[in-house]
């Protein structure tokens, strides 16, 4: 009767550590992975604000400029 409750206790114990030790792998992991999709929506959001100002201030002298090239090369290759 000794032996078996030592081995279940064993089993008991070596079950809790593995939980353990899973749960905080996940715990780790999702952390992780959780601060990439952040990160991507934060710099996704950045780019996407650049674009929006630099095509409103677009009324530059270089970007009327690269619309009248753009449309003497649509002209010529119809």
């Amino acid at each position: 009767m000794g032996r078996f409750l030592v081995g279940a206790v064993a089993v008991v114990v070596g079950l809790f550590v593995v939980g353990a030790i899973a749960s905080w792998l996940f715990h780790a992991l999702f952390g992780i992975l959780w601060y990439l999709i952040i990160g991507a929506v934060v710099v996704g959001g950045a780019v996407w604000l650049y674009g929006r100002a630099k095509r409103s201030l677009g009324t530059s002298r270089n970007q009327r400029r690269i619309e009248a090239a753009a449309a003497t090369w649509r002209q010529r290759n119809r």
